[in-house]
């Protein structure tokens, strides 16, 4: 009896098919890749023996590229078509001052420094996959004896932010000035070096600008020119006979992000503001290399990139918001590959602000120093590191709920009993519960509870008014403390501290409480002022807007270091940033 394949059988004969067939088709898909590539990497060199040989064919005046230095008539970059495949070629042409009859300068001084030329060609192919860019390099020497020149050598160096030399450099040198015209992209060698050598003389005429991809860029400018009328680094001077060196510092560029929000870490968007570097590219006037103006997103977010090594100031440019705490402190200093961070802290704008930074003689920023600024008919104080939240206003639902015989709305925004008939509700409860405030995050502290007025009617009786607080990190779970953390306390005195307990919860409702024993009194509640700290608030600062310009004196104390006082402060702009040093 003849016996078929099982299905299962079938199965495992198809899977081990598809797999051998799998592994074959990979392999000569590698094999064809290999000759693929071999293909390009031989044709590849064939064209540059190619080109190499038109080069050894010129007239060795001729032997240079267009623009470059030497001059010539080799194209620096061309398309070319070799075994049907599309290359580009680029050609580098340098003169090579050999010290074996001297160099220019040196001992014996060198007068004809040209000895030979070397060339060096580089071919690549963007659409050439497995494809790695070759370079072949020849010399050229001159026909006859070398002859006395009246150009001169034009050094260039490239270093990084320590001194160390930046090889493969892209150094661009432009002189519009001499014939033919001078148009050269080259790079630098291992040492950071870019020598050209007999070079036409020319004063201020080259104009040099050296990058890398990553890294920043440094150049020279032309003198008197209108932005920029004395250059620190002018366009270079090449003389006959004579070696012209210049260098240039590049390194790796870094980021900064910016971020603008407000005590609650709530981000406050589209702040304009204005970068400054501290390096100067030119004097009388002083021209900054970087000073760029920047704006925050709508969330309050933006990147600057390339930024390159210095130190940068920061200067709000918005009409609406000012600047009321910053970390870190600025200038912020930026290293060569680094991400830094930026934060301010915005505040409604006012007249006349000042920020007051208070560090101890390490340099620490200090917390919980009172600051005082005052001056005749004046003084106002706050604690650095502290910001408050100020309800002035419970009308329009502006809470969460209530008892019937609270009234917010009649006057507008504080809070009183309801009058019914001509009288208030009295011997009883009423109360009022507040929104959420949340704070944006959980690493906060508490410190003072204020309210205005902090006295009633005597005839309300005792603890007419008195609030409670509850705490959480769920948004969920309302349990009402007072000043011991319990239920059977509450906050009775204005410029109570308050429990610690509700240190380090993000969200926070307060519940005010309302009696009266004479019906025909009630108390009230206008404004209440909670202080605190939080992650989203910087270290050290106290922030002071609204003031007279004029001479003030600042006042600082903090239990443990010596008072700090200077008469001397004088308010004279929309804002300033005032730092000072606590001793002990």
């Amino acid at each position: 009896m003849n016996k078929g394949f099982t299905l299962i059988e079938t199965l495992i004969a198809i899977g081990l098919f598809t797999i051998i067939s799998a592994s074959l088709y990979s392999a000569y898909s590698n094999v064809i890749d290999i000759f693929s590539a071999s293909y390009l990497n031989l044709t590849a060199l064939s064209a540059m023996d190619n080109e190499v040989e038109i080069i050894r064919n010129m007239p060795y005046i001729s032997v240079g590229t267009q623009g470059g230095s030497p001059s010539g008539i080799i194209p620096a970059e061309k398309n070319i078509v070799f075994g049907n495949i599309n290359f580009v070629v680029n050609t580098f042409v340098r003169n090579v001052d050999d010290p074996f009859d001297g160099i220019q300068g040196g001992t014996p001084n060198d007068l004809a420094p040209a000895d030979y030329k070397l060339v060096e060609i580089e071919i690549s192919c963007s659409i050439c996959s497995r494809f790695i860019p070759a370079k072949m390099t020849t010399l050229i020497s001159p026909p006859g004896q070398e002859t006395v020149t009246n150009g001169g050598t034009l050094v260039i160096k490239v270093f990084n932010a320590s001194g160390q030399p930046i090889s493969g450099a892209n150094v661009t040198v432009v002189n519009t000035a001499v014939n033919p015209v001078v148009n050269l992209n080259d790079t630098t060698d291992s040492s950071g070096i870019l020598k050209l050598v007999d070079v036409a003389t020319s004063s201020a005429g080259y104009a040099i600008t050296v990058s890398k991809n990553g890294y920043s860029t440094d150049r020279t400018y032309l003198p008197g020119g209108v932005s920029n009328p004395n250059p620190l680094k002018p366009n270079a001077t090449v003389l006959s006979q004579e070696i012209t060196e210049t260098s240039f510092v590049i390194d790796r560029v870094s980021t900064l992000s910016m971020r603008t929000q407000n005590e609650f870490c709530s981000g406050v968007g589209s702040i304009d503001f204005l970068q400054s570097g501290q390096k100067l590219i030119g004097t009388n006037p002083n021209v900054l290399k970087y000073s760029l103006s920047h704006a925050t997103d709508i969330n309050g977010n933006t990147t600057v990139n390339n930024l390159e090594f210095d130190a940068y100031h920061f200067q709000s440019q918005d009409t609406g918001y000012e600047v009321s705490g910053f970390t870190p402190l600025t200038p912020v200093a930026v290293d060569p590959n680094g991400t830094y961070a930026l934060t301010w802290l915005m505040s409604p704008k006012g007249p006349s602000a000042i920020v007051v930074t208070v560090k101890d003689q390490d340099g620490q920023l200090v917390n919980d120093a009172n600051v005082t600024i005052s001056k005749t008919g004046f003084s106002s104080s706050e604690y650095t590191g502290r910001k408050f939240l100020l309800d002035t206003d419970w009308s329009n639902s502006q809470y969460d709920s209530k008892s019937s015989s609270v009234e917010e709305a009649d006057p507008s925004g504080g809070l009183h009993l309801k009058l019914t008939g001509g009288k208030y509700a009295s011997s009883s409860d009423e109360w009022l519960v507040s929104k959420t405030i949340d704070f944006g995050t959980s690493n906060t502290a508490f410190y003072n509870l204020l309210w205005n007025p902090s006295g009633q009617p005597p005839q309300t009786g005792s603890d007419s008014l008195r609030i409670q607080i509850a705490s959480n990190n769920d948004n969920s779970s309302w349990n009402f403390i007072g000043p011991d953390g319990t239920v059977n306390s509450y906050y009775s005195v204005s410029d109570s501290l308050i429990y610690s307990g509700h240190n380090s919860n993000r969200y926070l409702r307060y519940k005010v409480y309302l009696k009266t024993q004479d019906e025909d009194y009630t108390p009230s509640l206008q404004d209440l002022t909670l202080y605190f700290n939080s992650s989203c608030i910087p270290d050290g600062q106290a922030y002071f807007s609204g003031l007279v310009q004029g001479t003030h004196t600042i006042t600082v104390q903090k239990t443990g270091y010596n008072n700090f006082t200077d008469t001397g402060i004088i308010v004279d702009s929309d804002w300033e940033d005032y730092k000072l040093i606590l001793t002990n």
